[in-house]
């Protein structure tokens, strides 16, 4: 079975960490929102996205049925597509949630098909801070998806155990460490290791290939990708894959993209002095919005990086593949290819930006080609009003 995943007007509202990707390849909880549908509906997905992600990122031709990228599965939602007839689109009020109609059928054109009501909640990511705030909920149900009818892999006697919710894959593991799962599961990914006197609290995710370093303290609701490495304090994060957070320093209600790097203690706010609302940065008005919550740290786009002792304010945007540094608290939103801190911004140039990135890469034995250059060049182009 083949589906697609489209692009509605989510993908603009979750900038800066859509630039480099569909709405459905976010992560939230273990799996990214396409490795979930994937996995219950037993499918390959394409996405119906912008052009220049496409090449990235191509649509399934045959597929017939299409799902919106920022709608997260549950049994409810499984249940009504399952009943999808072919010429019909399931919709809620003017959300179009999925439609079967012919192979390769655009949003657009799904507007004419039959329409049938759902009425039940549903978890959708529309804002970035949607990602955190729900991540609890969803590690939970990727942890039942992924662990059922399976048997863990033990940890070593060295560890402290409170609560048996702990799922350990073939090659994870962990020494001389606490894992609290009374609150919520834990799980260890594939080659993933926990080392010493680290201790964790659930829900948390450990995501394959990936490392807690001596020392850490995470706190629930946190997610660490696949090929990160991560230290300090960690509380409500996501750090999407192939990035670091090594050392000492706080991090919290946050989302960390692809390819970023945290450098040693630095710390975000989370929660403003005056206890107010926090605002976060809004590329469509350029303008601070209204995110309801009290916490709410940093959002940091793909392949951005931070120097030692960096301060991030509550509510910080941090666009792709910025650079900050410095002594001193920068603005609330640091400008895509920013290159500066609290002093001020000059443009990271592309060309010094690949050399750096053709660094990183390697580094993880992985190439960096034309179409993640062209991927950035295009981003380069569409965030320029956003560095006068």
């Amino acid at each position: 079975m083949t589906i697609n995943l489209f692009d509605d007007n989510a993908w603009l509202s979750l900038r800066p960490l859509s630039f480099t990707r569909p709405v459905a390849d976010l992560r939230v909880g273990i799996l990214t929102i396409a490795q979930k549908w994937e996995k219950h509906l037993d499918a390959t997905a394409g996405f119906l996205t912008t052009p220049y992600l496409s090449v990235k990122y191509p649509a399934q031709a045959a597929a017939t049925l299409a799902i919106n990228g920022s709608v997260c599965p549950d049994s409810g939602l499984l249940e009504a597509i399952d009943k999808l007839a072919e010429g019909e689109v399931l919709k809620q009020q003017d959300l179009v949630i999925a439609y079967r109609g012919s192979a390769g059928m655009q949003l657009e054109q799904a507007l004419t098909l039959a329409p049938v009501a759902y009425e039940q909640e549903l978890i959708r990511i529309y804002h970035p801070e949607d990602i955190f705030r729900n991540n609890d909920g969803e590690l939970k149900r990727d942890f039942a998806l992924l662990t059922k009818g399976r048997t863990s892999q033990l940890l070593s006697h060295t560890n402290t155990l409170l609560g048996d919710d702990i799922f350990v894959e073939e090659g994870g593991g962990a020494e001389c460490s606490t894992f609290n799962s009374l609150n919520g599961p834990i799980y260890i990914g594939k080659n993933s290791q926990v080392w010493e006197g680290s201790h964790i609290r659930g829900s948390f995710a450990l995501c394959h290939d990936s490392q807690v370093k001596m020392g850490a303290k995470i706190y629930g609701q946190t997610t660490i990708g696949p090929f990160s490495r991560v230290g300090g304090e960690i509380n409500n994060a996501v750090i999407w894959g192939y990035s670091g957070k090594g050392h000492e320093g706080y991090l919290g209600n946050s989302v960390l993209g692809q390819w970023c790097n945290i450098g040693a203690d630095t710390n975000n706010s989370n929660l403003k002095n005056n206890y107010a609302e926090v605002k976060l940065w809004d590329y469509a008005t350029e303008g601070l919005r209204k995110t309801g919550l009290q916490f709410c740290g940093m959002i940091m786009a793909d392949h951005a990086k931070c120097g030692i002792n960096t301060m991030f304010n509550t509510g910080t945007v941090v666009g792709v593949s910025a650079n900050v540094f410095g002594s001193g608290f920068p603005k609330n939103f640091i400008p895509d290819f920013g290159w500066g801190g609290a002093d001020g911004f000059e443009t990271y140039q592309l060309d010094k930006m690949f050399e750096t990135t053709e660094k990183v890469f390697e580094r993880r034995k992985t190439p960096f080609d034309e179409i993640e250059r062209n991927i950035l060049k295009e981003v380069f182009e569409l965030t320029q009003a956003y560095r006068h």
